[in-house]
């Protein structure tokens, strides 16, 4: 539950909340493009423009208020400052999504408008948690999911985050990198499947 790894494109749920957060704090609205641009983020997973939220945010920065805001006891920022390194913990992960579901990430504002984009994640992000709901409950659920392949460590990291309407959940997966993406994404799913049958 304490044990951290690396979060790839699931830190993006927190970089978007953070930029909102910060802009109606400031007293400003985001224009029509810049939530555009988040909307890429949060349903296409778009690493361009995360990377050019998180250097507007101050990079490490805006991970270091993460860890303060939600209440994050085994995460850190990367050493390299990147933000899909940044260090998380499953139990972190289901923490920062409580803290998107209640409001203090995104702010009242912006947390209904962001989780509506989390239900909307599609494509290739679109896996795990969610997908061992039945059909009609799993648009309900808002997620955010990171996957990548890390040669530095021969490792596959596979990351998943959702939010249904009284829990959050946070799945990490980590092995070979010979398996491929697959059996991570996968493995999300089964985990939470496991979770959801009733114990004899």
């Amino acid at each position: 539950m304490d044990e951290t790894s690396t979060t790839a494109s699931l830190i993006k749920a927190w970089i978007v909340a953070d930029y909102l957060r910060r802009a109606d704090e400031k007293g400003q609205t985001p224009s029509a493009a810049k939530l555009a641009d988040a909307t890429k983020i949060i349903r296409d997973s778009d690493n361009t423009r995360t990377q050019q939220f998180y250097n507007a945010l101050g990079g490490s920065a805006s991970i270091k208020r993460l860890l303060s805001k939600c209440e994050l006891t085994d995460s850190s920022v990367a050493s390299d400052g990147g933000w899909s390194r940044t260090a998380l913990s499953p139990r972190d992960t289901a923490r920062m999504g409580a803290c998107i579901a209640d409001g203090r990430a995104a702010g009242p504002q912006w947390t209904k408008w962001l989780i509506g984009e989390m239900r909307l994640v599609r494509g290739g992000g679109d896996f795990g948690i969610r997908k061992a709901f039945p059909a009609a409950e799993r648009k309900t659920i808002a997620i955010k999911n990171g996957w990548i392949d890390r040669t530095r460590e021969q490792e596959m990291h596979i990351n998943c985050l959702a939010i249904g309407d009284t829990w959050t959940m946070g799945v990490m997966v980590r092995y070979p990198i010979g398996k491929g993406y697959e059996y991570g994404m996968k493995n999300c799913q089964k985990i939470t499947e496991a979770l959801l049958r009733p114990t004899t």
